[in-house]
């Protein structure tokens, strides 16, 4: 799946072939189809391996502490760290998006899974009296979407926004949205 990744992100999908792929990663394309069928398969499953999603249920379900900066922070910080360890399949995602409109679906179930845990966090703080509420979903997904943006700045080693470093934007971000949610 690496090799697959690695010759993916720098030649595109339609750039390479299952041959180039079987070969570069000392096996046979027969090997590969039987384990995987397609090179859609094989992307797919890569995928599925290295996204987030299970990480971050992990978070949300053992080690919240209660206190919305904290929490925020390491939920950013397990995103950015996972994110940028993916960052091949993410620029995959982005540049060939297009060309593999099958993968639509499958590339948003990890963000929509996280809309979820963070929906749910702000709800249940919401109710311990820890957080104001006002659209639980909309909420997480804003601070969602500024953690993404971010990310995809750096994915482009900050060509949009190069006096912007990654670590205080995390920081920062954390701390207005947290000030602007406590009651």
């Amino acid at each position: 799946m690496l090799v697959a990744i690695d010759l993916i992100s720098e030649r595109g999908y339609n750039g390479v072939t299952t041959q180039e792929i079987a070969t570069a990663a000392g096996l046979s394309e027969k090997t590969l189809f039987r384990h995987f069928g397609s090179k859609q398969r094989l992307l797919e499953a890569a995928f599925d391996r290295y996204h987030y999603a299970e990480e971050m249920r992990k978070i949300f379900e053992e080690k919240l502490s209660w206190e919305l900066e904290k929490d925020l922070l390491r939920i950013s910080k397990t995103y950015h760290e996972v994110m940028n360890r993916n960052r091949k399949l993410v620029q995959i995602s982005i540049k060939d998006e297009a060309q593999m409109p099958e993968f639509k679906e499958r590339l948003h179930r990890h963000p929509l899974q996280l809309l979820e845990f963070l929906t749910s966090y702000f709800n249940t703080m919401s109710e311990k009296g820890k957080l104001h509420l006002t659209d639980p979903r909309m909420q997480a997904f804003t601070f969602m979407m500024s953690q993404y943006g971010a990310f995809v700045n750096n994915l482009e080693a900050g060509k949009n926004y190069p006096r912007i470093a990654l670590e205080p934007f995390i920081e920062e971000s954390v701390r207005m949205f947290a000030r602007a949610l406590t009651p």
